[in-house]
């Protein structure tokens, strides 16, 4: 028998406007099952409307996207709970909507939120009296109880300090590794993007296209603080990702190293990539 195919997100020949305005132009990714690639670029970049293109919240107008994945989740950037259900309601809502039974879905959803760090007391609090913390675990684990096998995070971490964005990205990972989950993330946060994607894409311009593409070898599972540091401060250093985010430019008496150990990477330049043919159509709105 055949082994069946992987799944893969493909995004090919994508563009994007909102009225005389482009967004984005030429842009190409593709994401396999247990992959992670992150999106970053500075406010306004379209990683947003891209990350939305790709859940099917907006309407593709020029390009193609290939979702191979059976079942699609998306985390926001607010924990958007509905204030009047628990949280243990709120966990279980996309259950309910999939018309799953009260007890099965209350069950697998105190399961998920006791996975998330969160206890009973807490999942039978509201929102508002919830810790901005406890809410983001509760929006996290509503997203993962659907079992989804691919997740799209649009910045969910950005307004929590570093310990709980910490025990988030933890969180996170060991679902990936039980599950094989693959994860399309936008982040402002480079440093983030180093410590859990696979594959970091830096979205820039007006309008918007990759600009650089840094591959890290390194499992995220194996990276510490002193690795994900080093990563950074190398990817920081690269004209183009300075460019991108109106950094200054470097004193030419700072080097940028070209002589990395196995595990580091400088990254490419996107336009400096061979890329394949794609077969764009247009849709109007």
């Amino acid at each position: 028998m055949k082994p069946a195919a992987t799944p893969v997100l493909r995004v090919a020949g994508l563009a994007h406007a909102f009225g005389p305005r482009e967004v984005l132009e030429h842009i190409d990714l593709e994401l396999p099952a247990g992959r992670t690639l992150a999106l970053v670029g500075p406010s306004g970049s379209g990683k947003s409307t891209l990350l939305h293109l790709c859940a099917g919240l907006l309407t593709l107008r020029e390009g193609r996207i290939e979702n191979g994945f059976a079942r699609t989740a998306m985390l926001f950037q607010q924990p958007q709970l509905l204030p009047w259900k628990t949280a243990l309601d709120n966990i279980a809502l996309g259950l309910k909507a999939r018309r799953v039974g009260r007890a099965e879905r209350l069950a697998a959803a105190r399961a998920m939120g006791h996975a998330m760090g969160l206890d009973d007391l807490a999942l039978a609090q509201f929102p508002p009296q919830l810790s901005g913390g406890m809410q983001g675990r509760a929006a996290l684990a509503r997203a993962l109880v659907l079992q989804p096998d691919l997740l799209l995070l649009d910045e969910p971490f950005s307004a929590l300090d570093i310990g709980l964005r910490q025990q988030m990205h933890r969180l996170l990972l060991a679902e990936q590794a039980r599950r094989g989950l693959a994860v399309l993330m936008i982040t402002h946060d480079l440093m983030e993007a180093v410590q859990l994607a696979d594959q970091v894409l830096l979205l820039a311009g007006s309008p918007a296209r990759m600009r650089w593409r840094l591959d890290l070898a390194l499992p995220p599972a194996q990276r510490d603080d002193a690795w994900v540091h080093r990563q950074t401060a190398l990817l920081l250093v690269q004209p183009a990702v300075r460019a991108a985010f109106e950094l200054p430019e470097l004193p030419a008496a700072v080097p940028v190293r070209t002589n990395l150990p196995a595990d580091l990477s400088a990254g490419v330049a996107v336009a400096d990539i061979e890329r394949a043919p794609g077969h764009g159509c247009e849709v109007p709105l």
